[in-house]
């Protein structure tokens, strides 16, 4: 078997591709003027070879009557303003044509480019359509017109023979979802397109560079000289650049396509990559005036702006949907105290707070079920398969028979499940199904025609296929995908089953005595902590560091470090001590409860934290703060301890930023600690509020994993709840939610 390289795209360098596009120029010079590297098309100019030119003062050069001391002025000028890129374009006049000259800097480098005028349309022309784009888009009714409308517009300011907005999928997989085009062009729309077509490393540079333009797909490239920077020995980094030169196998691919030149805008959607501005021309080369894809760009960036707002507008409704009819089924729980009659025998069931067709509740050694579902058996299958896998809050998938082959038998009614997890020892589960969705896709090009072929270095690579013509595919045991909405709502379900399954316990089942002696022991473990070890550890704390005054000048270099680790695990020590006694009292102290002036404790509360931290650029900022009734230092030590473990886990943020905000509902009263820190992995959600448990990505932060757990104490003694959501990286929000009775 032929050992072939799939993955050569995902490695190609495209940042550091050493070449531009031919139509302009390139000069990198230092912080003292000098140049480093230029494009190789610049010795005709400057009438030298590319060798000679290196660390000349850019001063000394003249590109035709473009003197080097005016670019020398041009990029002081942008320095004084502190930013380049409110300063450039700037217009420049080289061997008798004009020219825009774009100047950023990119690692200690300060990079002109030289890009040629070709103003298509007159300024004024390009105001009116950029005004007409921001006026259809607010009158847009639905994502789609909104994309529609686009497109028709931006080909008017880009006049390419086609303009597509390019969506992708959860798998990078590409569909045009809007196209306006020349009349005899064959129609791309609703086509999908392989993520391989757009691979990993290009959509990253995409979220940085939101603007691309090849100019023409036949034209050589010009080399960078040298190719690597000679006091840095590192080649040119292109992601900024404008000229970049395009790897060979995306050439070959606008080839095969019959593409002369392309044009590409980013489409973000909350800081990833939703899709692209996709243009594409012909039969000739095809330079849109920079201004002009300025303008294009400011629309990618209204048009990402607007995405954002449409479609958190649609989600909002669905949400609000899921979250009323979470809440009916809390109270049906509550009333009763039956989570299976709560759940399944009410007007309102599991099945509302998702779009599932069918839903399993196993509690208690029975199936109840919703809906369309698998059988009892089959179920019951699901169900070891959950427990064998050691799922311990949620699972989710669209296409569970990937994962669980038996599925494929009853895909009809379970393509896709979701399962939260009640009680993995007791094999209690809340299960969802969704239906078989068979899809017809629609591919531009059979994504697996694609050709080995050898590069100079002999290793076997795939080439871009050749053939884009429509190619029809069956997909099959797949249903829709989850929505984000409903693994949240899911997880929330999960709290309240658990909140009703433990005061039901405390009713019916033999726990009594269990709690008595868990109490006992809890009790004699504080009074060991305080009277036992806090003594002691004490006393060795003191005498290390009376022993290191008295003594310090007679110890080696090695022993000191040792007196000091002393000391310091003596504090460390202490403080566990403190916080398991702070969580022992908070289960037995008796409460006083009292109306809650929430706003004065949280700025109080803000004020020492700002004052403590270091860090400068931390903001705390403080919404709406309706009051709450309870025990003032049981709430005090809820909120320090969320708010201290928000500030720790956003530390690491540019610029980090915590958030407190309250609701009042008819029911009770919900506050939400919101963050931008590292966010926690919702499959690890169940040890969050575990006594002494730590999840992988906090390790390298100080504590002892006891003070969510002292949250939860507190807010079941004061019959409220606690739960978060999170996403890893971005941002991570805890709830606590008092009942207003």
């Amino acid at each position: 078997m032929q050992n072939i390289d799939i993955q050569a795209c995902e490695h190609e360098p495209i940042r550091h591709l050493g070449h531009i596009q031919a139509h302009g120029y390139l000069l990198a010079v230092d912080a003292s003027f000098r140049v480093r590297q230029l494009s190789t098309n610049l010795e005709e100019l400057l009438a030298s070879t590319a060798e000679n030119i290196i660390n000349q003062p850019l001063q000394s050069l003249s590109m035709k009557e473009l003197k080097g001391g005016e670019l020398v002025q041009l990029i002081q000028i942008a320095q004084k303003q502190g930013s380049f890129e409110g300063m450039t374009p700037f217009n420049v006049h080289i061997d008798g044509r004009e020219y825009y000259l774009v100047i950023h800097l990119m690692d200690d480098l300060y990079m002109l480019e030289f890009e040629p005028k070709n103003e298509v349309l007159f300024p004024g022309t390009l105001q009116v359509l950029v005004s007409r784009v921001m006026s259809s888009m607010q009158q847009s009714k639905s994502i789609q017109e909104l994309l529609e409308r686009v497109v028709v517009e931006m080909k008017a300011i880009t006049q390419y023979d086609r303009v597509m907005i390019y969506r992708f999928d959860e798998d990078w997989n590409g569909e045009v979802a809007a196209e306006a085009k020349e009349d005899h062009l064959e129609t791309f729309l609703g086509l999908h397109y392989p993520a391989s077509d757009i691979p990993k490393q290009a959509r990253e540079l995409y979220k940085t560079n939101f603007v691309r333009t090849i100019i023409d797909s036949q034209a050589r490239s010009v080399a960078i000289y040298p190719g690597m920077n000679m006091e840095t020995r590192q080649p040119l980094d292109l992601s900024q650049s404008i000229l970049r030169a395009v790897s060979p196998v995306h050439i070959e691919y606008l080839k095969n396509m019959g593409v002369r030149s392309s044009m590409s805008f980013s489409l973000l959607y909350k800081g990833e990559l939703w899709g692209l501005i996709s243009c594409h021309h012909y039969d000739d080369p095809r330079l849109v005036d920079y201004n002009s894809r300025m303008s294009g760009k400011m629309i990618s960036q209204l048009l990402s702006a607007a995405l954002e707002f449409r479609k958190d507008e649609e989600d909002l409704s669905m949400v609000n949907r899921l979250w009323r009819n979470e809440q009916i089924l809390f109270e049906q729980m509550q009333r009763d105290w039956n989570v299976v009659q709560g759940l399944t025998q009410k007007a309102t069931t599991v099945l509302d707070i998702s779009l599932a067709s069918g839903a399993a509740l196993l509690f208690e050694g029975k199936v109840h079920t919703v809906g369309k579902t698998p059988s009892e058996s089959q179920i019951l299958k699901i169900a070891d398969w959950l427990k064998n896998n050691k799922v311990d809050t949620i699972f989710h998938t669209h296409q569970f028979s990937k994962v669980f082959g038996p599925a494929i038998d009853y895909r009809d009614d379970a393509s896709g499940m979701m399962a939260i997890v009640i009680s993995r020892q007791l094999e209690e589960y809340l299960i969802w199904f969704k239906p078989e969705v068979m899809q017809q896709v629609a591919w531009g090009g059979n994504p697996d025609d694609k050709q080995v072929w050898t590069d100079e270095a002999g290793r076997n690579r795939l080439s871009p296929r050749k053939s884009f013509a429509k190619w029809t595919q069956l997909v099959r045991n797949t249903s829709e995908s989850w929505k984000q909405a409903e693994i949240n709502t899911a997880l929330k379900i999960r709290e309240d089953i658990l909140q009703i399954v433990t005061q039901k316990a405390n009713q019916i089942r033999i726990l009594n005595e269990q709690l008595k002696l868990a109490y006992e022991e809890l009790d004699t473990f504080s009074y060991t902590v305080s009277h036992d070890l806090r003594t002691p550890l004490a006393s060795i704390k003191t005498y290390s560091e009376v022993f290191l005054m008295d003594y310090g000048d007679r110890l080696d270099e090695e022993t000191i470090p040792l007196f000091e680790k002393i000391v310091s695990a003596s504090n460390k020590m202490s403080d566990l001590i403190r916080e398991i006694l702070h969580y022992a009292r908070s289960g037995r102290t008796e409460m006083s409860a009292e109306p809650l002036p929430m706003k004065d404790l949280l700025y109080n509360l803000r004020e020492e934290l700002l004052v403590t931290n270091k860090n400068e650029l931390l903001t705390i900022d403080i919404g709406e703060t309706p009051p709450i009734k309870g025990d003032k230092t049981m709430i005090m030590q809820v909120f320090t301890n969320l708010l201290t473990n928000a500030i720790k886990y956003s530390q690491t943020a540019e610029h980090p930023c915590v958030t407190v905000k309250g609701i009042q509902t008819n029911e009770e009263v919900i506050y939400s600690v919101t963050d931008n820190g590292i966010g926690i992995d919702m499959n690890q959600s169940g040890k969050v509020f575990d006594l002494f448990k730590r999840l992988d990505n906090a390790k390298e932060y100080e504590g002892h994993g006891v003070g969510l757990a002292i949250v939860k104490r507190i807010m079941q003694r004061h019959h409220g709840k606690v739960w978060f959501f999170s996403e890893p990286g971005r941002e991570t929000t805890f709830y606590v939610s008092f009942p207003l009775a």
